[in-house]
């Protein structure tokens, strides 16, 4: 059976077989901006050993998300003003200029540099996947994919780390850059042969306006939330600056929307309860997520003694429930076209698992944490792909970049501030407990760096017992916070409305053989 694609203007029909080689093509590209991370992350220490700039290390993964974040709206609305096919491939084009520069990098500072180029396009990677497969796939058919997308973030967050160290390894680390262009090429070749989409032409100019006060808004918040508690303290006068700086950008940019005759993230979207409760889960599902992919692993080598070089598997657990649960979730949501229930359930299995991690302790087998962690990967596979399918829903379909992208930058702000408002937690928690200990030197000076199992090892017992003790006294707090944040979009789950998702199966009256495909009616704006 065709699938009739819903974009406006789009009518011919597109084959099953042919939908599955652009989503073979659309996941490699998402592939490459979830795994760059990944894999960055362990070369790290062997690019700062080779470039040095180890004072300004912290900035080659900042520029990246400051780029990223500052982009994802602007790609949106390029693809809804431009077309989708265009700003996707140039998405890709300019990621893979950033990773061959980044992998030519003489010193630090054009390694930040490039960095931020990459981030550029990684910005448009994510909105392209997520906008084009709202254009080609009524909602209603999407559930069918989820397991895919959710099985392509497992892979990154497993072989990024594997294949980073090997790569660094054998090859060098400047390869962690350039394994991106072998991929990006076949993305490239397949989205630019097999995807057909009809080309648009703007009507209205560009908001520069709205683009630059938005991107003064993001970087001030991710700045905020990334430098609050490490660079500066978060009542010193460079984080009051910058949030005063946010605060006002951010009162600027919602006046220059309203005056705007093609505003770069429309405020009308925002009148639909889904699309307003969607964008509130997701960026309470990225501060759970992305917490908990920092604090796991780092309890599992500290307390469990768990290996560093395997970083990726120790979160098995949660990544394969995760991708489990999203398969499962979005066939229930295509045979039945029912999803409300999914944010209800997803958010309270969220709060259950984060609460139960953080009682976690120095006794907590592997066994006990595994299955907390898989607790937590439902919970997340229940949220993380229905929350972006009813924000597209939500939406007209001349704003199906902008809710893509809108849905991608609330989940990607959300990690932000878990990030850091966990990170923040945690850090004082550890401090505080080794202080308790072994005094405050002693402490300073066993807790300056975060500890492996081998380094562990070769510390004094009670040195040992007593870091060990921190870190989960740390990872306790921190996931309690988790657990806390997760209760409001457990709350606000309940307020969803079960609109029909378009495209919902045959029209009333139709015989059982015909293939006419009912438009449900669309949110209304109005509530």
């Amino acid at each position: 059976m065709a699938l009739n694609t819903n974009a406006a203007g789009i009518s011919k029909e597109v084959k099953p077989r042919s939908v599955r080689v652009v989503l073979m093509a659309l996941m490699i590209a998402m592939l490459l901006a979830m795994l760059d991370n990944m894999i960055i992350g362990t070369a790290m220490p062997t690019i700062v050993g080779e470039l040095g700039g180890l004072e300004h290390l912290s900035w080659v993964v900042t520029a990246y998300t400051l780029a990223t974040a500052a982009s994802t709206p602007i790609w949106g609305k390029l693809g809804d003003m431009y077309g989708r096919k265009g700003s996707f491939l140039t998405s890709i084009v300019i990621f893979l200029i950033g990773s061959v520069l980044s992998g030519m990098a003489q010193d630090m500072g054009q390694l930040i540099g490039f960095r931020a180029i990459q981030g550029l396009g990684a910005g448009g990677l994510m909105v392209g996947v997520m906008a084009i497969i709202g254009d080609l796939i009524p909602p209603r058919e999407r559930g069918k994919y989820q397991g895919m997308m959710a099985g392509v973030m497992a892979l990154a967050m497993i072989g990024g780390p594997l294949v980073g160290g090997t790569i660094t390894d054998h090859l060098g680390w400047r390869w962690s850059f350039y394994i991106n262009l072998p991929l990006g090429a076949v993305a490239l070749a397949m989205v630019s042969a097999v995807l057909h989409l009809p080309k648009k032409k703007a009507q209205g100019k560009i908001d520069y306006l709205g683009a630059a006060l938005l991107t003064v808004a993001i970087t001030s918040t991710v700045l905020v939330t990334t430098w609050g508690g490490t660079e500066y303290a978060w009542g010193s006068g460079e984080i009051i600056g910058l949030i005063v700086v946010g605060v006002v950008s951010i009162a600027a940019f919602l006046f220059a929307e309203t005056k705007a005759a093609e505003p770069v993230m429309p405020l009308h979207i925002f009148r639909s309860r889904n699309f307003t409760l969607m964008s509130v889960i997701g960026f309470l599902v990225g501060f759970a997520m992305f917490g908990g992919v920092l604090y796991l692993p780092l309890f599992q080598q500290s307390v469990q003694g768990a290996s560093a070089t395997n970083s990726g598997l120790l979160l098995l657990p949660m990544l394969l429930s995760m991708m489990a649960v999203s398969l499962i979730a979005g066939r229930i949501t295509t045979s039945s076209g029912k999803y409300k229930i999914f944010p209800i359930i997803g958010g309270a299995l969220m709060v259950v698992g984060l609460f139960l991690l953080a009682q976690m302790d120095t006794d907590t087998s592997r066994l006990m944490s595994g299955v907390y962690m898989a607790i937590l990967g439902a919970g997340l596979g229940f949220l993380m792909q229905i929350t972006m399918l009813v924000a597209q829903n939500s939406v007209d379909m001349k704003d199906m970049g902008v809710a893509s992208s809108s849905a991608t930058l609330f989940r990607t702000l959300g990690g932000s501030f878990g990030v850091a408002l966990m990170g923040s937690l945690f850090t004082s928690r550890v401090t505080d407990t080794m202080s308790e200990r072994l005094g405050p030197q002693a402490a300073q000076a066993a807790g300056s760096a975060q500890l492996d199992a081998a380094s562990l090892a070769k510390l004094p017992e009670a040195v040992r017992d007593a870091y060990q003790h921190a870190v989960a006294a740390g990872t306790h707090s921190a996931f309690l916070l988790g657990a806390v944040v997760a209760v409001l979009g457990f709350a606000a789950a309940w307020f969803v409305k079960e609109v029909p998702l378009r495209g919902a199966g045959p029209a009333q009256g139709a015989d059982a053989g015909g293939d006419k495909a009912a438009q449900a009616p669309q949110e209304s704006f109005s509530h």
